[in-house]
């Protein structure tokens, strides 16, 4: 009777942990967006493995971000513009609206950019794969449900095993990974922090701290589920960590040192897709571009989406995917706005791509540790957490790592304004 009592409970739980899975895994997966995916070619291609041990300290502050976001839209039930909104002045609250507004609207074109580019490597004209995609996930969001979007986003998630593939194709040396994971190294120069700083910054992002909160409470998380959210929020750290890792890996093993002649130049994620035919062969080509497709037209759902939330979010207005049209207008019309527009800037010709996203970049940088500063404030409140507030320890180590991304993101944003020599 026991021995039946006991798997009873453990088959609970697994129902349990399934019924949560989400949240952490899309956001975290999302994150291996077009121009995550250019970040880690870039970096694969310039400095060889010697590079990929960053991303697992990365990876352990992405965590711990996500986790208090999670802890907090469980327990409070609001997403963390609301939160925002409620604990600090409207001012703060306004001006990180139009800064992530700004930004987000810079990373919406640059995604239907990674649909245009990855879609020609197939022959593909973007005229026709742009607009295909726009309408496809602004019908996917604002026809269906939170459970049939998700399950939509979690299938779609899987796209990033491309990329491991692609990374095995490419025959690295897998030493020489090793080495590079688990030994720090680098170059005392300007250009290989400002490439460590642009990493961290493009793996932890803003808008990631919003999406996931107003997710949790859009999908009606309670606290006793707090466990399994952690879980989630953890799979998808590792998740990503692992597709952003084998990007580097398949660009290192393809382009670095080659012919003797040590870093090489790239600067594009389909620039990557194409080179590595030659190294790699054409169906490695066509996996990365697959998976650069398929990125794009993830983050592009999700990049609108997270902005909708957040707008509604600070304004008090109604939002939430399981609302029809009627009843959330302002959601639904800023969410087909984001779309609408990052779809047709793309398609006009000549437009200063790079520069768009290096202002949503320096956006993010400001931005970013301005967020964190607020969630620590909120997360410390016994009036709004209750029990469920940061230990002393917790918050010591939290509070330690924004600073270090302050730190980091000024050297960023001073980086961006003033180069460093090379």
């Amino acid at each position: 009777m026991a021995e039946r009592r006991n798997s009873w409970l453990n088959k609970t739980n697994v129902l349990m942990m399934l019924s949560v899975l989400g949240p952490g895994i899309i956001v975290s997966m999302v994150d291996n967006d077009a121009g995550g995916i250019a970040t880690y070619s870039v970096a694969g291609a310039r400095y060889g493995y010697s590079i990929l041990w960053i991303l697992i300290p990365t990876g352990v502050l992405l965590y711990l971000v996500q986790e208090m976001n999670a802890r907090m839209g469980i327990v409070t039930g609001k997403g963390l513009a609301s939160l925002i909104r409620e604990e600090f002045s409207f001012r703060l609250t306004a001006m990180i609206m139009v800064a992530m507004l700004v930004a987000n609207f810079a990373n919406t074109v640059s995604e239907f950019a990674g649909v245009a580019a990855s879609s020609q490597i197939f022959g593909i004209s973007k005229y026709i794969a742009v607009p295909i995609a726009a309408v496809a996930i602004w019908w996917l969001v604002l026809k269906g449900s939170y459970k049939v979007v998700e399950k939509v986003f979690m299938l779609v998630s899987l796209v990033y095993i491309a990329y491991i593939i692609s990374a095995i194709l490419a025959k690295p040396q897998w030493n020489a990974v090793a080495h590079g994971l688990l030994v720090p190294s680098g170059q005392l120069n300007g250009p290989f922090v400002v490439m460590a700083v642009t990493i961290i910054g493009t793996t932890i992002a803003p808008w990631m701290q919003f999406y996931q909160q107003s997710a949790i409470v859009d999908k009606g998380l309670s606290v006793d589920q707090l466990v399994y959210e952690r879980l989630d929020t953890a799979i998808g750290t590792v998740f990503l960590t692992i597709a952003a890792l084998a990007i580097m890996i398949c660009c290192a093993a393809a382009f670095f040192n080659k012919a003797g002649i040590g870093a090489t130049t790239i600067t594009s994620a389909e620039q990557a897709a194409k080179g590595l035919a030659p190294v790699a062969g054409q169906y490695a080509t066509y996996l990365f571009a697959f998976g650069l497709l398929f990125a794009s037209v993830f983050a592009g759902c999700i990049l609108p989406l997270t902005t909708a939330y957040t707008v509604c979010e600070a304004f008090g207005w109604e939002y939430g995917v399981d609302r029809k049209f009627s009843q959330a207008p302002k959601f639904y019309t800023v969410y087909t706005t984001f779309i609408a527009g990052g779809a047709i800037l793309i398609l006009i010709p000549r437009m200063p791509l790079i520069t768009l996203m290096i202002v949503s970049q320096t956006i993010m940088g400001m931005l970013l540790p301005v967020i964190l500063t607020c969630m620590l404030k909120i997360i410390r409140n016994r009036d709004v957490m209750g029990d469920y507030v940061n230990g002393d320890a917790y918050n010591a180590v939290a509070w330690i790592a924004v600073i270090i991304l302050y730190a980091l993101d000024l050297l960023l944003v001073i980086s961006s304004i003033f180069p460093i020599g090379r």
